[in-house]
């Protein structure tokens, strides 16, 4: 008897160590608002997966989009990364981290949904805010991510930024306009994710500068109500790339799961998962299903008025560019 069960014990181990070896588990390494919505694409995703027999996990990790491609660059092995900059992604190609040509891996330059900038602010806006002019009022305290640490934080000066010029203002009138709203900032957030922390869980400022999609976010974790969305009359268009890390699918083996479950974003049952989640779907159909979810405003984008987010970059935010001569700070 004891033998048979010694037997019984030593095949149920093997079979559960073979099927450990048959599963393959992928890290995303993602921005910082980005979470909910990855953990509904990985659910679909790992379901759609063992419809085909296969078994796969997901893990997730979330921070500021720079913070996190320096992590990938320093050795975190990320099989995929899912940035809201491309500059990130940039600076893990010039790394070697991933492909040189990672635009070319996916469609739409690899970025299979867009977001924009717009304003939260306090339920029934007491500040009556409507508009970028309203940020440079005096008294009003704005939340924002710094641009140094976050994408969140460059698109939201780019946006700012970029509104002058959509109403035919200068350079010079955009630097004025963005000196003043810094100077409302009472202090600045270290990614997305932490901003709404600064505006909701220690009730600082009176607007708060993020992504649409964090209005869903914001529902979900601290209850319908507390905050009102404000549209802007403009505000930029901000791509959210996606990349396979080779450096660690290489590794790994993990290639092709890397490049399906990326896929998988693009599928339309991805793109559904997007729309829910107030990000827009590159899907012109799914787009149309959910156009009342998404506000009409006017949207720019980077190359019109700053080149390249890489030309931004270099102008804006690095060390002594245009930001850090603007900011003072506090």
């Amino acid at each position: 008897m004891k033998t048979a069960l010694r037997t019984t014990a030593a095949a149920l181990g093997l079979a559960l160590s073979t099927l450990a070896s048959a599963q393959t588990t992928l890290l995303n390494v993602s921005y910082d608002v980005a979470r909910e919505f990855y953990k509904d694409i990985n659910t679909a995703f790992i379901a759609s997966q063992q419809k085909a027999g296969k078994t796969i996990a997901v893990n997730q990790s979330h921070a500021g989009s720079s913070a996190q491609a320096r992590a990938v660059a320093d050795g975190l092995e990320a099989d995929v990364v899912t940035f809201n900059t491309t500059t990130d992604i940039d600076f893990l190609a010039e790394k070697g981290v991933v492909a040189k040509d990672w635009r070319q891996k996916f469609p739409n330059g690899a970025a299979p949904t867009t977001s924009t900038m717009l304003f939260l602010v306090r339920n029934g806006n007491p500040k009556n805010i409507k508009d970028w002019d309203d940020l440079i009022k005096p008294g009003v305290q704005v939340v924002v991510v710094n641009p140094k640490t976050g994408g969140n934080g460059r698109l939201a000066y780019l946006a700012a930024w970029g509104q002058v010029r959509a109403k035919g203002g200068t350079d010079e009138q955009a630097a004025e306009f963005v000196k003043k709203l810094y100077a409302n900032v009472p202090v600045l957030a270290r990614g997305g994710r932490d901003a709404t922390g600064v505006f909701l869980q220690r009730n600082i400022g009176d607007v708060l500068i993020t992504f649409e999609s964090e209005v869903v976010s914001v529902d979900k974790e601290f209850g319908a109500g507390k905050v009102d969305a404000v549209h802007p009359s403009s505000s930029i268009v901000a791509e959210n790339p996606v990349a396979i890390v080779e450096r660690t699918v290489a590794k790994k083996g993990t290639a092709a799961e890397a490049k399906a479950y990326l896929d998988f974003v693009y599928s339309e049952e991805g793109q559904e998962i997007a729309a829910k989640h107030n990000i827009r779907p590159r899907s012109e159909a799914v787009l149309k299903k959910y156009a009342s979810a998404f506000k009409p405003i006017k949207l720019f984008t980077v190359d019109q008025y700053f080149g390249s987010l890489g030309e931004a970059q270099k102008v804006h935010f690095n060390d002594g560019g245009k930001f850090d001569q603007l900011y003072t700070v506090r």
